[in-house]
């Protein structure tokens, strides 16, 4: 995708304005950054006395923390998923298989 293709959107986070340029809409663009904020404002509200840096870090860390947790469980589901897929082939053959024994009886 081209540089012109990009969107581009001005969004604040914490006091700070920052220029998003990405090849997703504005408002997930705008999402996001509002994601971040309030992730840090909230962690600000326990911790007064963190400085900026510290608290980006902490945020950080919270997001990844929810990425990984969330990924977890993505992970199992697939499997879940898959699982009962192979149970549901499994089923069918099995009733294919009774089926085709009481057709030659």
């Amino acid at each position: 995708m081209h540089e012109n293709n990009k969107e581009r959107v001005v969004v604040e986070i914490y006091g700070q304005y920052y220029t998003m340029k990405g090849e997703s809409s504005s408002s997930h663009m705008r999402m996001v950054a509002g994601y971040v904020d309030d992730k840090m404002r909230k962690i600000a509200s326990a911790n007064p006395r963190l400085d900026t840096n510290k608290l980006a870090v902490l945020s950080a860390l919270n997001m990844a923390d929810e990425y990984f947790k969330l990924r977890q469980e993505y992970e199992e589901l697939l499997k879940l998923l898959e699982q009962t897929a192979f149970d549901d082939v499994d089923e069918k053959n099995e009733n294919a298989q009774l089926e085709s024994k009481t057709d030659k009886e």
